[in-house]
């Protein structure tokens, strides 16, 4: 995983193979598959570049289909569905050793004026009055994640206030940890990356459970982002997560992203497997598994 911005943005430098054909690199990782923020934001990065930069990402959807082999690059076809006065639409199958891995569609837009609303930001600690999760015990296996940088603001199993109409709710600020070149598709891509690292939590919250424990299998099953605003992924974005649903050993979460002044600028979805995990089996002194 890339341990600085300059990885981060390397990674997301994709290598132009053929007209719509483009390859992806790998960085070292002790993960056992790729990360789904990675693949997701390189396939925005395949998307857009076969649109001119008049057209913006305003909305991706995709789905998780095999697990990725870290140690093999990922070839991304891109197929234009639509080039119309004010929409583009894409197709992106992403590839390794010649099988599907990921499949996402990317719209996106020529800016234009509209009416303005938006929901207003929850009341939350600022990011440096929050827990920093690398300062706990046993974060040694956050270090591959020091592009980002994130705080935890709490969630329904711990810090923020009981709430029975929604048992299920995480919230952090999130940002990359050093300066962004200022085009609009660095920090949607940016962003892209970030938004699968936390979501799941809100769907353990209400069991009292937490990311990165040996109690769940948990793999993302879709995912979906809308941009509704431009911001900056190398500033403090608070993401704001809600899981409605756990049922057949599925969960799913719905995600607000504000800037620190309160603007709505992005939502996200997420449904990811949740499979609980039976215990291990204990060993007795003659060494047969009991």
């Amino acid at each position: 995983m890339p341990r600085t911005v300059e990885e981060l943005t390397a990674l997301l430098d994709l290598e132009t193979i053929d007209q719509n054909l483009f390859r992806g690199e790998q960085q070292p990782s002790n993960l056992e598959r790729v990360f789904g923020g990675q693949v997701a934001a390189q396939a925005l990065v395949a998307a857009d570049r076969t649109v001119d930069d008049s057209y913006v990402v305003h909305s991706l959807h995709a789905y998780f289909l095999q697990p990725g082999d870290t140690a093999a690059r990922i070839v991304y076809d891109v197929e234009r569905l639509r080039d119309g006065r004010s929409f583009a639409t894409r197709r992106v199958l992403a590839r390794q050793h010649g099988r599907p891995i990921f499949a996402m569609t990317v719209d996106l837009q020529r800016p234009e004026e509209g009416r303005d609303h938006q929901d207003v930001m929850p009341d939350v600690p600022a990011p440096e009055d929050c827990l920093d999760p690398r300062t706990l015990p046993g974060s040694d296996d956050l270090a591959e994640w020091d592009s980002v940088q994130f705080r935890y603001v709490g969630s329904s199993a711990d810090l923020l206030p009981p709430d029975r109409e929604r048992p299920g709710r995480q919230r952090f600020w999130l940002r990359v940890a050093d300066r962004l070149p200022d085009e609009p598709l660095a920090h949607t891509a940016g962003f892209a990356y970030l938004s699968d690292l936390t979501l799941m939590g809100a769907a353990l919250a209400p069991h009292g459970l937490r990311m990165g424990g040996r109690h769940t299998l948990v793999a993302s099953l879709d995912h979906a982002i809308w941009f509704h605003r431009p911001f900056r992924v190398d500033e403090w974005l608070l993401y704001d997560q809600v899981s409605p649903a756990g049922a057949g050993a599925r969960g799913l979460v719905t995600a607000r992203v504000f800037t620190q002044d309160g603007t709505l600028v992005a939502s996200v979805a997420q449904e990811a497997l949740l499979r609980p995990l039976a215990e291990r089996p204990t060993v007795d002194t003659a060494g047969a598994q009991g």
